[in-house]
């Protein structure tokens, strides 16, 4: 059977021996009583021998598991008889006096055996409840046909086979770990399988994994059963049914397919959405995972990213995070092999920047052999760019990725403010040293997360020194809409913010949270339970933020509207003043890339037009595009039009002293 040792084949032949001596002893019986002619004393039937030295027979395991008395198990074997052989549906039929009735009956099993009674045959006893034998048919109790249920007979004829009612959402749970399972996840293995009752296979406390990786989770579980001589099935908790009759079936399957199996259960509900209090049976299918929790009979384990709340039966809880920074080096040597010496120190910055688990180092190896140049010159460059794809799929789906291309020569910014964004990428690429080798991290994790605010209008930088930072650090930019991440209900923007943090953990991401001042404009007097909870989410916010491994960046446009309190606990704020005309020259002077072809364009004069970097920009493209559709290089003409465009776009006039010497006629320069 699937999740038992393997039988040898002596064991098998003695098995098949074994049952058909025993269905031998069925018929006999049949027949002594047809003999009879008349109500005889019913006999009791004795087990047939069986070698000492071999594991004991399927029937007797079977029968053992669930507690079958002498009389129910003679009741299994009359209607696996019945099935096997032709001539003990003849005796039935005989028996009954019915030719068609070649079938046991509760009738015949309690005229025909010894210690027979009603009890065995109620639907809580173990042939019913287990459906070890269906009821065929809708006739008077008594005498409705009984038959063995396909799997039991297939399971004490010693075949490997599993329950196909159970197809797609039960599988056995692979049981090789593809990766060395690191200490500190052993050791939560070990704990689970210390939980009363986990060796003996019995009902137990439920065991909850939370965390983001599935797969390591399931290692875990794996490595916690294999350690108590369990195996495990895995059910894919979205592919549960819900409607009630065909749930009850399937968890009477599902629990007696684990009883044969010599299993536990692994409820695997990392495909659901993030559970609330709220939802516990709001669905049909909550309250169907809510069921199995409660009333399941066999060791039950539950991952997820969020913990399940405790009710009647115990939960034991487990927090699954990455490795250890240790751990997560000695799997980056183990993976890389003979490749780890060629890195010079390149694992110690991946282990500083990146947090991933045992799966997602693996894979990055692993891609690293469909590389066409695996020399050692180009292996930091690969793995880096590895590591980043790890860590880019969870994080995709919670903000915008924005590529970066821009360095320290496109960014036009004072002296003072450029210094203070060189002293922030200087810290995000010393942390490793400054927080492992100095030992500032062994103080606790408060206040080690890097933070920054940029503040300053619309179009003065801030996003590109953000794109700057990331290109310098070889990292993701995200770009975090906070308020799209505020919710109205109670806990949600808590919920969001924890989905953001925990991907991002992943890969060290520079997360720029746009609009700071929806989440920390200045608190007022707190009147009601919405204003306590906006504190709370303000509170969970600044916490991930100071224990972030990243960079987490927040923007505002008006500084004056951020709390002092909360400005406190940012480290950097970096203003970002509106550039004045020599500034805006130099903008303009960056905003045509070198093979964009120009003519006569006066960067002093286009320095008059008062508008930000992020308008410069935006007129440089526009005028780009109309030189391009007119077959001409981009003129002063070709800006005037699109600053026009431009300057109906943010609702101002264009003055005659901001463009004034732009074109120029047969005789000169004119206004425009």
């Amino acid at each position: 059977m699937a999740g038992t040792a393997p039988r040898s084949d002596r064991w098998q032949g003695e098995n098949h021996r074994y049952l058909m001596a025993a269905i031998a002893q069925v018929q006999a019986a049949l027949e002594q009583q047809l003999d009879a002619q008349a109500a005889c004393e019913p006999q009791p039937i004795q087990p047939p021998p069986f070698p000492a030295d071999l594991a004991p027979p399927a029937l007797t395991t079977l029968c053992d598991r669930w507690g079958l008395s002498a009389f129910e198990r003679t009741v299994l074997l009359l209607c696996a008889g019945a099935t096997l052989s032709r001539t003990i549906g003849q005796l039935c039929a005989d028996l009954h006096g019915n030719a068609q009735q070649t079938y046991p009956t509760f009738s015949l099993a309690l005229m025909v055996f010894a210690g027979g009674t009603w009890a065995a045959f109620t639907p809580n006893a173990p042939l019913r409840r287990w459906r070890l034998i269906e009821l065929v048919g809708d006739t008077e109790l008594t005498y409705c046909p009984l038959r063995i249920d396909e799997r039991i007979l297939h399971a004490i004829l010693g075949v490997t086979a599993s329950d196909e009612r159970l197809r797609g959402t039960v599988q056995p749970l692979a049981t090789d770990i593809p990766w060395p399972l690191p200490p500190s996840y052993q050791h939560i293995a070990d704990q689970i399988g210390r939980v009363g009752g986990w060796a003996t296979g019995h009902t137990t406390p439920v065991v909850q994994l939370c965390g983001t990786e599935g797969a390591t989770k399931r290692a875990i579980a794996a490595a916690a059963a294999a350690k108590v001589g369990l195996s495990l099935q895995v059910i894919a908790a979205d592919t549960l049914p819900t409607e009630l009759s065909q749930a009850t079936l399937w968890q009477c399957l599902c629990e007696r397919e684990a009883h044969l199996t010599q299993s536990g259960l692994l409820l695997d509900c990392d495909a659901l959405p993030a559970f609330s209090e709220a939802d516990s049976h709001a669905t049909p299918l909550n309250g169907m995972i809510a069921r199995l929790i409660e009333t399941c009979d066999r060791p039950l384990l539950i991952t997820s990213c969020d913990p399940r709340p405790q009710r009647q039966r115990p939960l034991i809880t487990f927090h699954v995070g990455p490795p250890s920074p240790p751990e997560q080096r000695q799997l980056w040597q183990t993976h890389l092999g003979d490749r780890a010496a060629a890195l010079n120190g390149q694992i110690d910055r991946l282990v500083t920047y990146f947090n991933l688990g045992p799966p997602a180092i693996q894979r990055a190896c692993l891609s690293l052999q469909a590389e066409a140049t695996d020399t050692p010159d180009h292996l930091p460059h690969q793995l880096w760019q590895a590591c980043l794809a790890q860590a880019r799929p969870r994080l995709g789906e919670l903000g915008q990725h924005i590529p970066t291309a821009a360095t320290w020569a496109d960014l036009v910014l004072p002296e003072k403010e450029t210094r203070v964004l060189q002293t922030l990428a200087a810290q995000v690429r010393q942390r490793s040293t400054v927080y492992e080798d100095w030992g500032f991290s062994k103080k606790g994790s408060r206040g080690l997360g890097i933070s920054a605010l940029f503040a300053g209008a619309s179009g003065t930088g801030k996003t590109l020194a953000a794109e700057v930072l990331a290109h310098e650090l070889n990292l993701d930019l995200y770009r975090i809409d906070l308020s799209a991440t505020i919710s109205k209900y109670i806990g949600e923007t808590e919920k969001n913010l924890r989905q953001i943090f925990d991907a991002a953990e992943t890969g060290g991401a520079i997360l720029l949270f746009d609009e700071a001042d929806a989440l920390f404009g200045k608190r007022s007097e707190v009147s009601d339970a919405r204003d306590r909870y906006a504190n709370m989410e303000v509170a969970y916010l600044l916490q991930r933020i100071e224990a972030y491994r990243g960079l987490a960046i927040l923007t505002t446009n008006l500084k004056d509207s951020v709390d002092q309190a909360f400005l406190r606990r940012i480290r950097f704020i970096v203003s970002f003043p509106f550039p004045d005309a020599t500034q805006r020259e130099k903008i303009w002077q960056l905003s045509f890339p070198p093979q964009t072809p120009t003519e006569e364009l006066v960067y002093k004069k286009l320095a008059n037009l008062n508008v930000s970097g992020g308008n410069i920009r935006n007129i440089a493209l526009n005028a780009a595009f109309l030189a391009a559709e007119a077959g001409e290089g981009v003129e002063m003409k070709h800006l005037l039009q699109a600053a026009q465009s431009e300057y109906i776009k943010l609702e101002r006039p264009l003055t005659d002293r901001e463009v004034k010497g732009w074109v120029m006629d047969r005789g000169g320069w004119v206004d425009g």
